[in-house]
């Protein structure tokens, strides 16, 4: 049995599921970006079941100011900080990636049920793009300690 995959540039129709059950993509003043880390992250240690997200960070983007910045502008991608918990800091830059990457979802039909196509009862699903991401977040040095003040 042969399965064959139908990819949709756009949704059929707005979602009126809850964002918050995809992963998140991170949202810079340029678009949509990933994050590139040169290291580990050492997370607290949770129960295998539970599945909720865990804040790692805050970012900022010290050199973006929209009221005075051209929005075509690029400047402000050569500094970006990410805070983690109130003692470490990791400083990076937004860089654009040679080739966008979209991220799919599966389309789902009304019925939820699995579509057949074709007379052999071949069996196929429909994906749709979420999103497209054109940027990431490097952080290629080691963490810098802070003050809490």
């Amino acid at each position: 049995m042969a399965s064959s995959v139908k990819l949709h540039p756009r949704p059929l129709e707005k979602s009126t599921e809850p964002l918050d059950q995809f992963p998140s993509v991170i949202q810079t003043p340029a678009g949509l970006a990933i994050l590139e880390l040169q290291g580990t992250i050492n997370l607290p240690e949770t129960d295998e079941s539970d599945s909720t997200a865990i804040p790692i960070g805050r970012l900022s983007f010290p050199d973006y100011h929209p009221d005075t910045q051209d929005s075509s502008g690029t400047a402000w991608m050569k500094r970006v900080h990410l805070f983690i918990g109130q003692n470490q800091r990791l400083t990076g830059e937004v860089k654009k990636l040679p080739k966008a990457i979209a991220i799919l979802r599966k389309r789902h039909s009304r019925d939820d049920t699995p579509m057949k196509d074709g007379p052999l009862g071949t069996a196929s699903e429909d994906l749709e793009v979420f999103e497209i991401v054109k940027y990431k977040l490097m952080f290629s040095h080691r963490p810098e300690p802070v003050g809490t003040s």
